[in-house]
């Protein structure tokens, strides 16, 4: 195996295609039930749909446009809209950009991405170790890789954590690079509604300044049959009540959904989800960190690059391609020699 990666998100996934198109064999594994990261969708009840992770995506770059252009002739994607209103009676002004939404929900994307790679779900990198000839790592589920470089898409904390507690060697520079990207949690409220939803046009409210800053109807969305309502809590307010009893997280959620019911419509059920990892606040300003160290390993997701977007994982995924295909064909022909005592690292 030439290429080994952790993590089917965004970026996962296009480093993948990167690599495969330059015809080098690539292996995933997730340790989810599905690929796609945050590109999350949950079936609810009968019918509903929900996204619960990212809710939309922009377009600033050229390379991200390309494919969007092709996903929109399929008709994989299409636009949600063009700004949301922020709760008040003047609507928030749009900045230009059009949202756009997955048909199926966000999931489908990533699973469209995902077609005809190579990759396991529901599987856990347990054991990580390099040697002369590259990385092995076993998972889960038992089963043990081989490859010559490797590819890390978890957030920075999870990739330093794995690395590190398994003895792998990293530079002082790109340890501390690591460590210096940071996260806001989420918590998600997914809100089964019996009757109807009433948010403002095309279907969902964001307020920065509120706790609970997002609040959106999947089938004014147009991917669900049923009124399934998304909330998403601040970062702030998520990290501070990130331990408190479920059922005091679920009131806030509720309430904050409660006014955008029509008359006569409440709350049946929600379910809680929570995202420690969910928006990058302090990321690495290069599109992948590639390790100065042999066999290659490439650091990869959506904190690197500078934008924290869909955009940003995506781009930080070709970018990781790349510069583990490039690294590879450097070291093809040069012999490697780790000196004795650092096995491991």
């Amino acid at each position: 195996m030439d290429a080994l990666i952790v993590g089917a998100g965004m970026s996962g996934l296009m480093a993948a295609r990167t690599l495969r198109d330059r015809g080098y064999a690539v292996q995933l594994i997730e340790r989810g039930r599905s690929v796609g990261g945050r590109m999350a969708t949950r079936r609810v009840g009968s019918g509903g749909l929900a996204d619960h992770g990212a809710q939309f995506f922009t377009v600033r770059s050229d390379a991200l446009q390309g494919y969007v252009d092709r996903w929109l002739a399929q008709g994989l994607v299409y636009i949600w809209g063009t700004g949301w209103s922020d709760g008040s009676v003047k609507r928030t002004a749009g900045d230009g950009h059009p949202r756009y939404a997955c048909r199926g929900g966000m999931n489908a994307l990533a699973k469209h991405l995902a077609s005809e790679l190579d990759l396991r779900v529901n599987r856990l990198a347990t054991r990580i170790e390099r040697d002369e000839s590259g990385w092995t790592l076993e998972d889960s589920a038992g089963d043990v890789y081989r490859a010559r470089g490797l590819i890390m898409t978890p957030p920075a904390p999870e990739s330093l954590a794995l690395l590190t507690n398994n003895g792998v060697y990293l530079q002082a520079e790109v340890q501390a690079a690591l460590q210096r990207i940071r996260f806001g949690p989420c918590l998600c409220g997914i809100h089964e509604i019996e009757g109807e939803a009433d948010l403002p046009a095309p279907g969902a409210m964001q307020n920065f300044q509120a706790d609970v800053y997002w609040v959106a109807d999947n089938r004014a969305k147009g991917i669900s049959r049923t009124a399934i309502v998304t909330s998403h809590a601040s970062a702030k307010y998520s990290r501070q009540n990130w331990d408190a009893p479920e059922a005091d997280i679920i009131r806030e959620l509720e309430s904050a959904v409660q006014p955008h019911l029509k008359a006569g419509a409440r709350i049946v059920r929600t379910q809680l989800k929570k995202w420690r990892y969910s928006v990058p606040l302090t990321t690495h300003a290069e599109d992948c960190l590639l390790a100065d160290m042999r066999p290659p390993l490439v650091f990869a997701g959506d904190a690197f690059g500078g934008r924290g977007r869909v955009e940003g994982a995506f781009l930080s995924g070709i970018a990781a391609g790349a510069a583990l295909a490039d690294a590879l064909a450097y070291y093809s022909s040069r012999p490697l020699r780790i000196p004795v005592g650092r096995r491991g690292g």
